[in-house]
């Protein structure tokens, strides 16, 4: 899919808007308050003084170096999003450790270490504030823990749960010493609660994704709401009558926003587990893949609007829904809007959840899994149009050597394919939009000024490889060493490959771990979960942790300590997808279908059509002479600004960009020394505006930085 850039007609109008608003923002001492900008998750800033006449001098400002990790640890990601209050830059590294940082100068104020040594660290998207009077308060979370900091101090407030500290396993239905919850996306604060949602494995056994609400005062829990539902709430009839003892998943880990003036709360939900079978979760399955408006006070439900019937694709809302006001046919609108991982943009009415544009329900291809009932329908947005490919040919596939494109094009031609909402199949499945295609965490940038919401997207189809669980992770003798290997292979392996080389960076490789990575800190990670991996405390048994271990460490000498039980209680015979997350590429690691493998797009609210769409990031390996950038995978999402500028980054060659919020035309870019894979954000001090974003570590700083950029005389 590609759009024409459209010719630049309201220039004059946006120019008059930028002046006339500049004037009221000029002496604005302001911050990025909240992760994405503000409450309703916009990724607007509203200053002008970089734009458009001279964003050429634009350069780095301060950096500061981050110091988790010592010279020669392996270096970190870090998808952290600053906020910036009062002059006070906070963020938490990849680590997750929280600095409170002078967002002027650059200089360290305090820092506060919330993991023990060897701890593994998950990915973190930053910190939550909430202040009353001089009580001023960064939340966030570690581990299985709910913090408070003193915002002035770094120091725990120990009145605030237990000793400063919320355990987010307990009240969640499943026992709390064999699950483990953690937060990837910050909460939201609405009066004196912190609104959260959470981190789940996506694995058979995953305990529910119950939205919470705590006090920021006390820490006490305030309010749960059930996303599985049980006996008398609304949707428990979309689910078998036990569903809510034993269903897990469909947990609200990309973001939520709230409308601070109705006092309402709107989650992104996740899909059911196990994601790509349902068997034992026929129905609906509300409220998984569902936009959930909840009131923020009481957590009393108001309306739903569900994106995917029973998802068996592992299509989670992947972003927090983007709050916006239109002026449509004579109307003030206020909506919401929800960016998906199909490629879909859903236009909702903020009140009632109903579409702004028509929808249809279309039959889509049903499954042939046994015991598999595939919903019969989904929902077709007339408009607006997918930002993404969501429709391969043969047309579509790479020709880089006869010999590569011979493989995948029987590949093609082997497996089943019927378009969108094709099931996993046991004759193997392709799938596009895949799990890592369309939309995902960084979410989309709106801009108040011209309407428009912009939205990186992602086309990187997958093959699904469906397989019986049982049959296929089957040890061949009784070692631990041989269980390990099988139960790697199970868990394990989709992300990190069965040959250990994983897809860094995303996937780190764990060739050769016994000597980098002392035992303890590895069995924590598989236990809580880190990076991009979520815990599996709960989903495994202890001793197959320790054959996992035995695998990784190459212990092969040691006896079978258990008997190997792997058949779920609920559902009988278990499929898995033992290649999710990998983008299907030609025997020579060339990606299987032409580009441009991501993109960023303006769609003008007001019409439901898209002005322009651009490739994003480049691969020179695969990119032709002449041809347009190739476009990379990155996850990050833009920021637009009053100015006029769309800035945005997050691929694997390691830049930062400046575009023309109008046109699509790049108009500035800087190379940052590591891969950054976070949001950017913008903020002002004495009249003068920064840009600002988290970035990876380094050989040098294993730990990262944060980077400013502002205007060089």
């Amino acid at each position: 899919m590609a759009f024409k850039l459209k010719a630049v007609k309201s220039l004059l109008i946006l120019s008059a808007g930028v002046l006339s608003l500049g004037s009221c923002m000029k002496y604005l001492e302001s911050g990025w308050e909240s992760y994405k900008g503000d409450e309703k998750s916009t990724s607007y800033a509203a200053f002008d003084q970089i734009n458009l006449s001279n964003i050429q001098n634009l350069d780095k400002d301060w950096t500061f170096q981050m110091h988790d990790l010592e010279e020669g640890d392996e270096p970190v990601s870090s998808q952290a999003n600053p906020i910036i209050i009062e002059g006070i830059l906070y963020a938490n590294s990849g680590k997750q450790t929280v600095y409170a940082i002078n967002a002027e100068t650059g200089k360290e104020l305090w820092s506060f270490k919330a993991l023990e040594e060897g701890m593994p660290s998950a990915a973190s998207r930053g910190v939550s504030y909430w202040a009353e009077g001089e009580d001023k308060r960064i939340l966030y979370s570690a581990g299985n823990s709910l913090i408070a900091i003193n915002a002035k101090t770094g120091k725990i407030i120990t009145s605030f749960g237990k000793e400063g500290r919320v355990n987010l396993n307990e009240g969640v239905r499943d026992d709390p010493e064999k699950i483990s919850v953690t937060l990837t996306t910050p909460g939201r604060i609405f009066k004196d609660l912190i609104i959260i949602g959470s981190r789940l494995p996506d694995f058979y056994g995953s305990p529910p994704g119950y939205i919470r609400a705590y006090n920021c005062k006390t820490g006490k829990l305030v309010w749960t709401f059930h996303t599985i539902p049980h006996p008398g709430e609304p949707g428990y009839e979309t689910w078998p009558p036990d569903a809510y003892k034993y269903a897990g998943g469909a947990n609200c880990w990309a973001g939520m926003s709230i409308d601070m003036q109705r006092g309402m709360v709107f989650l992104a939900l996740g899909s059911p587990t196990f994601d790509y079978y349902g068997a034992d979760r026929k129905g609906e399955n509300l409220f998984g893949n569902c936009v959930l408006a909840l009131d923020a006070s009481t957590g009393q439900y108001k309306w739903h609007f569900q994106a995917v019937h029973h998802d068996i694709w592992d299509y989670d809302l992947p972003a927090p829904p983007t709050l916006v006001t239109l002026k449509k046919d004579g109307k003030t609108i206020d909506a919401v809007t929800q960016t998906t991982k199909h490629g879909f943009v859903f236009v909702l009415d903020r009140e009632t959840g109903e579409s702004l544009y028509p929808i249809e329900e279309r039959k889509v291809p049903v499954s042939n899994l046994p015991g598999e009932e595939a919903w019969p329908t989904q929902p077709f947005p007339l408009a607006p149009k997918a930002f993404v490919k969501q429709f391969m040919t043969e047309d579509d596939l790479n020709h880089f050597s006869d010999e590569d494109h011979k493989a995948i094009l029987e590949k093609f031609r082997s497996v089943r394919y019927e378009g969108l909402f094709t099931p996993p199949d046991l004759k193997g499945t392709l799938s596009l939009p895949a799990t890592r295609g369309g939309a995902n965490w960084g979410g989309s940038a709106y801009d108040p000024q011209t309407n428009y919401l912009y939205i990186r997207g992602n086309n990187l189809p997958e093959i699904q490889t469906i397989v019986d669980a049982d049959k296929f992770f089957t040890a061949r003798n009784n070692s631990v060493y041989e269980l390990g290997r099988v139960k790697y292979a199970e868990h394990c392996g989709a992300c990190h490959g069965t040959d250990l080389k994983g897809v860094p960076p995303t996937f780190p490789s764990l060739v050769d771990l016994k000597s980098r990575k002392p035992e303890k800190e590895v069995l924590e990670k598989i236990r809580m979960g880190g990076g991009q991996m979520s815990g599996f405390k709960g989903i495994i048994t202890e001793a197959e942790e320790r054959a996992i271990m035995a695998y990784l460490y190459e212990k092969k000498d040691q006896g079978i300590e258990v008997p190997q039980e792997t058949h779920s209680t609920v559902s009988g015979t278990r499929y898995a997808n033992v290649t999710a997350y990998r983008t299907w590429s030609d025997p020579s690691g060339n990606p299987a279908m032409k580009g441009p493998y991501n993109t960023l797009s303006a769609l003008n609210l007001l019409t439901g059509e898209y002005e322009w769409q651009i490739p994003i990031g480049n691969d020179e390996k695969l990119q032709i002479d002449g041809a347009e950038n190739t476009g990379l995978l990155a996850r990050s999402g833009p920021m637009v600004t009053s100015g006029g500028l769309v800035f945005i980054s997050g691929a694997a060659d390691k830049k930062i960009w400046a575009f023309d919020k109008l046109t699509g035309q790049l108009v500035w870019e800087r190379e940052l020394p590591a891969a950054n894979n976070a949001n950017v954000c913008s903020y002002s001090i004495k009249g003068k505006q920064y840009i600002a974003l988290s970035v990876g570590g380094t050989k040098e700083n294993p730990s990262g930085s944060i980077m400013t950029f502002a205007l060089q005389k």
